[in-house]
């Protein structure tokens, strides 16, 4: 007999041992009242950013720096994060958890402000891997500057890509769904990346910037 998709789903969360570091940042998430990602995509992102091997990534949304410290675990030991948010508050947790995991204070920069001021001002092809975790609306023009800002062989992660599920569903016509069904076509249609989505949290597209 079939096994049940929610029970496999339900059992990769629960396979990531997460230590203190990460269950107080998930604490700090909460007082916060934002959403961290779960275990599995918190695993996934320190495999990704192991297997990529990158120098310099990029963040946009801090959170309270549960996916910031799980890229960094897998970044290399000279890797430096660049984290995005607009709020203060947020930062200043993403900070206190990057310290409690032992981050050098140079592996880390954090920028307070508006994503979409602020990744224009980066520089093109000059990112391994960025990550993007932040509000609906603005997807569409964090996706066109991660673009940019990619080296070639660099990859894209974009969290909550079925949008809790509702991407999959035809009959859903909320803006937030419709954006990441916008989002996933623009990526799709891209010559420059492949891509793929998996199912692991609430959902992760994945791309990669192919070589010219």
């Amino acid at each position: 007999m079939a096994a049940d998709k929610h029970s496999s789903w339900s059992y990769t969360e629960g396979l990531p041992d997460e230590d203190d570091i990460l269950l107080r940042a998930r604490d700090r998430s909460h007082e916060l009242g934002v959403a961290p990602v779960t275990p599995a995509v918190g695993a996934a992102l320190t495999v990704l950013a192991a297997a990529s091997k990158a120098s310099t990534a990029v963040e946009v949304g801090a959170g309270a720096g549960v996916s910031g410290v799980c890229l960094l675990r897998g970044l290399g030991r000279n890797a430096v994060l660049t984290t995005i948010d607009s709020d203060v508050d947020h930062l200043r947790a993403a900070r206190e958890a990057y310290s409690e995991a032992g981050i050098p204070s140079n592996r880390t920069r954090t920028i307070s402000g508006r994503a979409a001021d602020v990744l224009p001002r980066l520089t093109d092809a000059a990112y391994d891997l960025v990550f993007i975790d932040a509000d609906k609306p603005g997807l569409p023009v964090y996706v066109e500057q991660a673009t940019r800002l990619l080296k070639d062989g660099g990859i894209m992660i974009i969290n909550d890509a079925l949008d809790q599920d509702r991407v999959a569903e035809p009959a859903v016509r909320e803006q937030s769904t419709n954006t990441l069904r916008q989002v996933g076509k623009m990526i799709r249609e891209n010559e420059a990346l492949v891509s793929a989505l998996v199912p692991t949290g609430t959902g992760l597209l994945l791309a990669v910037k192919q070589r010219a």
